[in-house]
């Protein structure tokens, strides 16, 4: 019977595995065969006149990354990988691989990351990037029970939709039958019309599209939002649970993840410190004025170059607070005492934006009035705004962006990396 490699100790007596061919050397009277699985790699030892003829023959056969089969005794070997090898009473190829590989899936020759995604299937059996969607994994299942314990209700919103969600013009348009309708931007207008409905609390992790034309490390044209929108509270209520969710999921990924962890071969693993900074935007902007090259006012938006020198000043996770209520969008609520600020977050790693939020506005015509005021009809958005008239509580939300938050968690070079099959301008398959 089959067991997981993870499994097989120096004590254990005999084992049958299943996996591929990592690695093969063969020495002339000795050969050796690394077989790896999900959970970690073997060492198959063939001593060639202390084993059947057939045996010595199978060897020879075997093309790496093939997936094979093999049964025989264990044995304590302190040079080998887990400190044990198999000694194989019999070999058998359950499939065998063409060669040449496309790229070395042992990691001894290093791949461009074009060629890395156009045959992901196979980079994904190397074990560093396996570990980055074990480590996704355990950040999906933290998310879920850390919601789950704190009274979510996990809802799943239509991806297709009939009007902009945060207006502008970054929509993929599809064929819909008569219709005109796109790909939705965020689940933003449906998890508010959940708070009319009285959930109270909802979240959502799903796909949301952007058709920006970005060719960056950071941007994805398909990307994974977690999002929350919570009634009875307002912008500083949500930052704290997204403060104390980013720190569940660190220290959950910490506790459950040391292989993975060790496969990525990280410098550090640190939990984020409780406290994230409240830095108002107007200092922010101060900062990068002082730190960047490139010039910044206030009420600019802040970019790539911008977020960068204020990680650098930074240092740690941070929030920036308090925004120019022209640059955000027509659901973030003013300042009752300035108008010309709202109540509006967006949540930094040192090394990018990670979530974007704010208290909503929940007053029908205060909220009309702002769709009109960023150019846009409220008649397009009639389905969202009725609502509105039947007693919506105020509330507050925000989404976070699946991929960065692994991204910069596992300090990897580009947002690709942490997804499977990513879609940006130029990429659609495989």
């Amino acid at each position: 019977m089959r067991v997981s490699i993870n499994t097989i100790t120096p004590d254990t007596a005999t084992a049958e595995v299943i996996g591929w061919a990592h690695e093969i050397r063969d020495l002339g009277g000795l050969a050796f065969l690394l077989i790896r699985d999900r959970t970690g790699i073997l060492q198959v030892t063939v001593p060639k006149k202390k084993v059947a003829p057939e045996i010595a023959e199978m060897i020879r056969a075997i093309s790496r990354e093939s997936v094979v089969r093999v049964k025989g005794t264990v044995k304590p070997e302190g040079k080998a990988p887990g400190g044990r090898e198999l000694i194989p009473d019999s070999i058998e190829i359950v499939s065998l691989s063409a060669s040449p590989l496309p790229l070395d899936v042992a990691e001894k020759v290093p791949a461009e990351l074009d060629t890395r995604l156009d045959n992901r299937f196979l980079d994904a059996r190397r074990p560093r990037v396996g570990a980055i969607f074990k480590i996704r994994n355990a950040v999906q299942h933290a998310t879920r029970n850390f919601f789950y314990d704190n009274g979510f209700i996990e809802i799943n919103t239509s991806k297709i939709v009939a009007a902009a969600t945060e207006g502008g013009t970054d929509l993929f348009p599809i064929a819909y039958f008569e219709k005109e309708a796109f790909l939705n931007q965020s689940p933003q207008l449906y998890k508010q019309m959940m708070m009319a409905a009285g959930f109270e609390k909802v979240y959502e992790i799903g796909p949301i599209f952007r058709a920006e034309e970005h060719n960056t490390t950071k941007h994805l044209n398909e990307a994974t939002s977690i999002d929350i929108e919570v009634s009875f509270t307002d912008h500083l209520g949500v930052m704290q649970t997204l403060e104390d969710l980013v720190r569940n999921i660190y220290q959950f990924v910490d506790k459950t993840c040391s292989d993975a962890i060790a496969d990525m071969d990280l410098d550090s693993f640190a939990v984020p410190e409780k406290g994230f900074l409240r830095l108002p935007y107007s200092e922010a902007i101060e900062i990068a004025a002082a730190r960047c090259e490139e010039e910044i006012v206030y009420g600019d938006d802040i970019g790539s170059a911008a977020e960068r020198a204020i990680g650098e000043e930074i240092g740690q996770m941070y929030f920036i607070v308090d925004w120019p209520s022209s640059i955000r969008p027509y659901y973030a609520m003013p300042y009752e005492n300035d108008p010309e600020i709202c109540k509006s977050f967006d949540m930094m790693h040192p090394r990018m934006e990670l979530s974007s939020g704010a208290q909503r506005v929940h007053q029908y015509d205060l909220l009309a009035e702002q769709i009109s005021k960023k150019g846009l009809n409220p008649e397009n958005f009639e389905f969202y705004l009725n609502p509105f008239r039947f007693g919506m509580p105020p509330h507050a939300g925000w989404g976070l962006g699946a991929e960065r938050l692994v991204t910069t968690m596992l300090g990897l070079s580009n947002v690709r990396e942490a997804v499977l099959f990513p879609r940006d301008r130029h990429r659609v398959v495989p």
